[in-house]
């Protein structure tokens, strides 16, 4: 009998997964299931929107999904109603795929003020991501302050101090742009704890604010003058390149454009000031000694209303999984977590990485799965329908790809000027499009019995 496996999240590890287990040339059947409406995860909600052409690795994940052997149960999550053991119940496999979506706190005092605001919500504030459409940040302030020096620094920076021209051919939701707009932020600082030679920006993103219409970047010369030791031989490539540029920039004119992009290095948060709101980071001047990063005793304050740290992010308890809090993680051997209980991408290794960096996971997940399958007998589980079943009882409607593709489709053809679309970011407003459609469950599960469905299922 073929292999059932149940893949839940439905972003770059879950789609790597599941084209691998269709290569692997194993005898399977595939569910992807989704929290969201929506499919493909950070690449609709993580990355920046004025970046399409990263965007476009979703039509190769659409073709996965479209395959015959493949089926999307959007709408469905995992957890109190629908819990784990209903699926380990229905599933020969079931991969964890569920990324990481929460914030990393900086563990200083201030972070709570209104005006602090971590990057996984912002970012998905700005990607119209229906669970942070009503977060209304704090922009009505001249400077802020983006604490971290990789990749989503730069696309929150850049975000905010991007023309409304330059941000026309992007995805941004209209409301966002005009709250960023109205906000009037003209100085966004860019702060990094370590040197600017073990920053983890990659060059070509490093390279396009040096073009920004509307804002000119400030880098310290002697911020760059070295390079430092930031490890393998990869990582000296990467840190060159970036000082490379970084020094470039600071030869660049000042005082000619109305805004202003600050690099600053070699300074960690130790507070967050301001007694209704954020007034100022206060932070401390470091060097790095043996490779361990120290405090000098000099301490710095920069003024601003917004500060927005990205400093990482970790995974979800999800109730009847293993999991490590201080890592941000599920516990695994490789990915195993248990017998048919598998882990892939930032659900197994953290956040780390760009959107190919889950493509090896799945290929592992595949050969794993297909390895267990001989030991542990996979192929005696239902699968699908004994999952379709188990919604059934719960009262709860999935949504299919085809769904997907008519939320898609409007979006559109909503869209105005350049503009790719304009995004649905309220979960009510898609499901309304959706209205008049009903889920087809195949005959096969409409007739089974209730002793063919797992006990879990019920």
């Amino acid at each position: 009998m073929a292999i059932s496996v149940a893949i839940v999240g439905a972003g770059p590890a879950g789609f790597y997964t599941a084209e691998a287990l269709l290569e692997s040339g194993a005898d399977v059947r595939i569910d992807i299931i989704e929290r969201l409406p929506t499919p493909f995860g950070l690449i609709r909600a993580g990355v920046a929107p004025d970046h399409q052409s990263t965007k476009q690795v979703a039509r190769r994940f659409e073709q996965t999904a479209l395959q015959a052997l493949v089926d999307f149960f959007g709408n469905v999550e995992i957890g109190e109603v629908v819990t784990i053991e209903d699926l380990r119940a229905s599933y020969d496999a079931v991969v964890l795929a569920v990324g990481a979506g929460l914030d990393r706190p900086l563990g200083i005092p201030g972070e709570l003020l209104p005006g602090v605001y971590g990057s996984a919500l912002f970012v998905g504030w700005y990607n119209g991501h229906p669970d942070f459409r009503t977060l209304s940040p704090h922009l009505d302030t001249r400077a802020a302050v983006v604490i971290g020096n990789g990749n989503v620094a730069l696309d929150v920076a850049r975000v905010l101090v991007k023309s409304a021209d330059e941000m026309a051919t992007s995805d941004l939701p209209e409301e966002v742009g005009r709250a960023i707009r109205a906000g009037g932020i003209e100085d966004v600082y860019i702060i990094g704890r370590r040197g600017a030679a073990d920053a983890r920006f990659t060059s070509v993103e490093l390279r396009e604010v040096g073009n920004l219409a509307e804002c000119e970047t400030l880098v310290d010369p002697d911020d760059v003058a070295s390079s430092g030791d930031p490890g393998s031989d990869r990582q000296r490539r990467q840190s060159e390149r970036n000082l490379a540029i970084l020094r470039g920039l600071a030869t660049f004119p000042r005082g000619v454009k109305p805004k202003r992009l600050h690099f600053r290095f070699n300074l960690t948060p130790v507070a967050i000031e301001g007694r209704r709101s954020v007034d100022a980071v206060r932070f401390e001047r470091t060097r790095v000694v043996d490779g361990r990063l120290v405090g000098t005793g000099e301490f710095v304050r920069i003024a601003c209303g917004l500060v927005i740290p990205a400093v990482g992010y970790r995974s979800f308890a999800i109730p009847g999984i293993p999991f490590d809090p201080a890592r941000g993680l599920y516990p695994s051997t490789d990915g195993r977590i248990a017998p048919g209980l598998y882990a892939v991408g930032w659900a197994k290794r953290g956040p780390s990485g760009v959107i190919g960096s889950n493509r090896p996971d799945g290929e592992i997940c595949a050969a794993q799965i297909a390895a267990d399958a001989a030991v542990q007998g996979f192929g005696e589980k239902p699968g699908r329908p004994a999952f379709e079943a188990c919604l059934r009882a719960r009262g709860i409607r999935s949504l299919t790809f085809d769904d997907w593709r008519r939320i898609d489709a409007a979006e559109i053809a909503a869209a105005t000027g350049p503009a790719p679309r304009r995004k649905f970011t309220d979960l009510a407003e898609m499901l309304a499009l959706l209205a008049e459609d009903t889920r087809r469950i195949p005959a096969a599960a409409a007739s089974m019995t209730a002793e063919a469905i797992p006990e879990t299922a019920r």
